[in-house]
């Protein structure tokens, strides 16, 4: 089985799919971009995905929304992972000697504390495996890098401070994805729906929400993405704490589509913790 992730290799998004795929006979396969990922699952080059859909401190990854919306795959499956993040150092690098702390820009900010504590200057990249990988490249002993601990395992690093981060809530949640339902839907216990409205009107989204409150569905996130046709039109992502089988669902779609909305069910699946 072909799995694809977001690369490059060593970030968080391999580890989610090496640790949701670990007891499969799977073939991990490294794409650029979350475009490209759906794209590989919608023309079925690989037979499973795995993308980033939020995380608990910088919210909706909008790449994802928008893709799912351009890309016909279905949501089998969610993952949450929770982020660890380390100061990786070349070997034989002392802490106190660290002058300078790569990363990409949300990592850093997410270790803020730590980073003025060590007095340390902040370098930008592109990911945080491309951080610890231009480190083992440099062999700088007075720099560090904030990734993960697989990233310090595929680059050859050492971790001279474990969990710098300021917040230890702090996790990511990943969608599985396919090209077509499988498994045993009637198992599942969320569903997410996409949700587009054909005509703008006053209290648009409380009518919406409304339908789903009058059958007592609870609903567990929300996110509103423009049109991209006309400023101040949106489409709303809706995630329902029920499976698509279930009787007052399929009533919410149904009411919906008579009040002249679009609605797509984007996929039903249950929860697993990494």
């Amino acid at each position: 089985m072909k799995v694809a992730y977001l690369g490059p290799k060593g970030t968080f998004s391999e580890e989610a799919a090496l640790r949701y795929f670990s007891t499969s006979a799977s073939e991990t396969i490294m794409y650029s971009t979350i475009f490209d990922v759906l794209e590989a699952v919608d023309e079925g080059e690989v037979d499973k995905g795995i993308v980033p859909i939020e995380n608990a401190i910088e919210g909706t990854i909008t790449m994802t929304t928008d893709g799912l919306v351009n890309y016909n795959v279905w949501i089998e499956g969610e993952a949450v992972l929770p982020v660890r993040l380390h100061l990786l150092t070349v070997k034989g690098a002392r802490l106190e000697d660290i002058k300078e702390i790569w990363s990409i820009p949300p990592a850093l900010a997410q270790c803020r504390i730590f980073t003025k504590e060590m007095k340390a200057q902040t370098k930008h990249f592109s990911s945080t495996s491309r951080a610890a990988e231009a480190l083992g490249q440099s062999g700088r002993m007075d720099a560090g890098a904030v990734a993960s601990e697989l990233a310090a395992e595929i680059f050859g690093l050492d971790i001279a401070k474990r969990d710098i981060h300021d917040n230890n809530c702090n996790s990511t949640r990943f969608l599985v994805l396919s090209k077509t339902p499988n498994g045993n839907i009637h198992e599942t216990d969320k569903s997410m729906l996409l949700i587009t409205p054909t005509e703008d009107r006053p209290g648009l989204l409380a009518i919406i929400l409304n339908v789903f409150s009058s059958l007592n569905i609870n609903l567990s996130w929300i996110e509103s993405r423009p049109t991209k046709k006309k400023l101040g039109t949106y489409r709303f992502f809706i995630e329902a704490a029920l499976g698509v089988h279930d009787a007052n669902l399929k009533k919410a779609v149904t009411i919906l589509e008579a009040y002249g909305h679009e609605v797509r069910v984007l996929g039903s699946y249950k929860t697993t913790k990494l």
